[in-house]
């Protein structure tokens, strides 16, 4: 075992130095907003009795599913904090630890990094273990970051061993994982496929967890996701998930390490199968060619939209029950609204659904910068291919993946919601409510494009503006971020249809962004060198 990781602190230091730019950059941001988020919390609920009218409307189905249960009886300003934050600040560390596993190994190995380091005197090993050490690393020091600056904040109900739990839960989620991803980059052969098979058990993990805590069963057990809830920071104060996230991560990362030895170079254990012998027609056009390298990725985004849908849509039967009667929430949710309480949280579910959406989107894209860095792209340009004409193919299924995989998503939810209520929402009405966010989407995917085309080496900034998007929307209304903030996010710009009246401006003007940013990344693409 000693000569198979020789060499695996100096590549360790090599990993640091070369990215230490965008591990600052994600300590940095989730540490910002997780401070940010207790002083908020205290200024717009300063007394007891605000907070536990926050509680009450935290009392159903639908808030249960995105953040998970809380303690609803004490809910202090440390137990609002680990109710509404600690969940989706875990989900965010987990994709941060996959984006970054997949990179130190799988991307490297597929851009021949890895073999030109093992030609030295280096260990087989060694890159794998290298990895592991800096994510290690990055998750101790934000565990350490987050827990000191909870203290110092030294907000009421926040003490330093509740504070501590929460950096430790939110460091043994991103442990985890970790291990997930580095095991997913030993099973696939790229870093796109590495990527999208762990960022579909991050989802499964969520739904899961969902279902499991919306029906108060056992299946959150079997999401780790779920283990994130279990803990309860300053209330409950239940440490022992914590054990399962470290054990659990080092098995995955010692099974990863199994699984190097036993494969070649550069291959992986879910291996293409041949293809035929002559391409078909449409293998002859750009278009062709990039759906059927990403038509494997579809097919799993799409199963798990459509779960996801389902897993939301189930819940909105139990909402109107719980509702239902309540005059104090009634009143507090609809005001002097006469739609109903399902109609209110649709745009709600639909934000966070076109979200998760923009995702197959966004690595519809990356696939085209990953084959660039391996140098797969000069065999496509050598022949009669424009890069605009390539550009242009892999912005279409871009688009078809973002649009698909929200209307998946809408669909799942109304199948779910014809079975669970007895007054159902139309298919018109919830489609409809899905495709208003698909302007939004087209922007992200287009502000990739553009980076692909001219600024290749940050197209990875697109991750962080989605998940400033996530937080300022799906956080705004509790947090009261000024409107400024909200509206940088180009889904801040969407009507909350159907509680709102269209807005056809933003919408036409969305999609007028969207065309300007995908044309400007081709002519960008066009002029300058392939890296």
């Amino acid at each position: 075992m000693g000569s198979s990781i020789r060499g695996s602190g100096r590549l360790s230091k090599f990993i640091v130095r070369r990215d230490v730019f965008r591990l600052l950059l994600w300590l940095v941001s989730i540490s910002a907003v997780t401070f940010a988020v207790p002083p908020a919390f205290h200024e717009l609920y300063p007394t007891q009795e605000q907070r536990n009218v926050m509680a009450e409307t935290m009392r159903n189905p639908a808030m249960t599913a995105m953040v998970g249960p809380g303690n609803l009886e004490s809910y202090t300003l440390g137990a609002m904090m680990s109710h509404q934050m600690l969940l989706l600040t875990a989900v965010t560390v987990a994709l941060m630890n996959i984006l970054l596993a997949v990179r130190f190994t799988r991307a490297e190995e597929e851009a021949g990094i890895t073999e030109m380091i093992q030609s030295l005197s280096i260990g087989r090993r060694s890159p794998l273990v290298a990895a592991m050490t800096v994510l290690v690393g990055v998750n101790i020091a934000l565990v350490i970051i987050i827990w000191v600056g909870l203290v110092i904040l030294g907000m009421e109900g926040m003490e330093s061993a509740g504070a501590l739990l929460y950096g430790l839960t939110i460091g043994g989620t991103g442990l985890f994982f970790a291990g997930i991803a580095v095991v997913c980059a030993q099973l696939a052969e790229s870093a796109r496929g590495a990527t999208s098979l762990a960022m579909v058990l991050l989802v499964i993990s969520y739904m899961v967890r969902s279902a499991g805590d919306v029906a108060e069963s056992l299946l959150s057990w079997f999401s780790p996701l779920g283990w994130v809830t279990f803990v309860q920071p300053f209330s409950g104060n239940n440490g022992w998930p914590i054990v399962l996230f470290v054990a659990g991560g080092i098995l995955l990362g010692w099974l990863a390490g199994v699984l190097q030895g036993s494969r070649d170079l550069g291959a992986g254990f879910l291996r293409s199968k041949a293809g035929r012998t002559h391409a078909s027609a449409y293998l002859t056009t750009p278009l062709g060619f990039v759906l059927r390298l990403q038509r494997t990725g579809i097919v799993i985004w799409a199963v798990g939209m459509l779960l996801l849908g389902v897993s939301y849509g189930s819940v909105l039967g139990d909402l109107e029950t719980f509702f239902d009667g309540n005059e104090l929430l009634e009143n507090m949710l609809a005001g002097n609204t006469n739609q109903s309480v399902a109609e209110q949280f649709l745009p709600l579910l639909m934000l966070v659904m076109a979200l998760i959406a923009t995702i197959p989107g966004i690595l519809a894209m990356h696939k085209l910068a990953g084959e660039e860095k391996v140098d797969r792209i000069d065999s496509v340009l050598g022949r009669s291919v424009s890069r605009i004409r390539l550009l242009g193919a892999y912005v279409s299924v871009a688009v078809m993946n973002g649009v698909v995989m929200n209307s998946i998503a809408a669909l799942g939810l109304w199948l779910a919601s014809i079975n669970v209520m007895e007054e159902p929402l139309s298919a018109a009405l919830i489609f409809a409510a899905s495709a208003v966010q698909i302007p939004a989407i087209l922007v992200m995917i287009g502000l990739s494009s553009l980076l692909i085309g001219i600024a290749p080496k940050w197209n990875s900034l697109v991750w962080l503006y989605l998940v400033y998007s996530f937080v300022t929307l799906y956080l705004g209304s509790l947090l009261q971020f000024p409107e400024w903030a909200t509206r940088i996010s180009p889904f801040g710009w969407v009507p909350e249809w159907p509680i709102e009246s269209m807005d056809w401006v933003a919408e036409v003007s969305l999609v007028m962004i969207a065309v300007v940013f995908a044309v400007a990344g081709m002519v960008g693409y066009r002029k300058r060198d392939i890296q």
